[in-house]
């Protein structure tokens, strides 16, 4: 895999050198300001786990924290008193899985956000392993099994 590219200007880092996006001065740690030790140990965790499935970088942008690896595959979407919401981006649905609770299509209807939540180490359960796994595989454009 190639070697990660940092924008000179924001210092958002990339897979890929002189890739478009929107320089901004956010960072990952300004998401966690006024949040709890607990929220910030679970967001860590999270990390944690899905780098140990493969190599992404996280963008922090205005409203989220993406997750790119070619392309973004999914997202912080909110980070809460005691919880982190989570969206994994797929071309299609799969709706008949417990770990969602909320499947949303953008506009176009090729893209489906996927939502989870987190509030323990423990919701990282094989379920939602398996389609982390398969969105970032997505991110690297891959075929996706599962």
């Amino acid at each position: 895999m190639e070697d990660i590219w940092t924008c000179p200007d924001c210092g958002q880092q990339f897979l890929h050198e002189n890739q478009y996006h929107s320089c901004n001065d956010r960072t990952v740690d300004s998401f966690f300001v006024g949040k709890s030790n607990d929220v910030i140990e679970l967001f860590r965790y999270f990390v944690e786990e899905y780098q140990k499935i493969g190599r992404f970088v996280l963008h922090p942008a205005k409203s989220r924290i993406a997750f790119a690896a070619k392309i973004r595959f999914g997202y912080i979407a909110r980070v809460g008193k005691d919880f982190i919401d989570v969206a994994l981006t797929f071309n299609k649905a799969y709706h008949d899985n417990l770990c969602f609770y909320r499947i949303g299509e953008v506009p176009g209807g090729k893209i489906f956000q996927h939502y989870i939540r987190l509030r323990h180490k423990d919701d990282l359960n094989e379920e939602v392993r398996k389609f982390m796994r398969m969105a970032l595989q997505a991110g690297n454009k891959q075929l996706i099994s599962g």
